[in-house]
């Protein structure tokens, strides 16, 4: 997976939780720390994300997107 951007943050899926349109991702960093991310739940089905997955939480501006490859 090729991204421009630099924030890469690797770690794995603890839970997702999905909502009427969007679901939260939460991720524990490798370093201990946990990123909650808000996406579709239409980009959870296409990632087919699982707790247990490993995961990168991707970060540009003000936004959280989680790439998965």
């Amino acid at each position: 997976m090729k991204l421009s951007a630099r924030n890469q943050l690797p770690g794995t899926v603890e839970a997702v939780s999905p909502g009427a349109t969007t679901a939260h991702v939460t991720i524990t960093l490798a370093g201990g720390g946990t990123v909650v991310a808000s996406i579709t739940n239409e980009a959870v089905a296409d990632l087919a994300l699982k707790p247990g997955d490993s995961v990168f939480a991707v970060i540009k501006a003000s936004d959280v997107m989680v790439g998965k490859g």
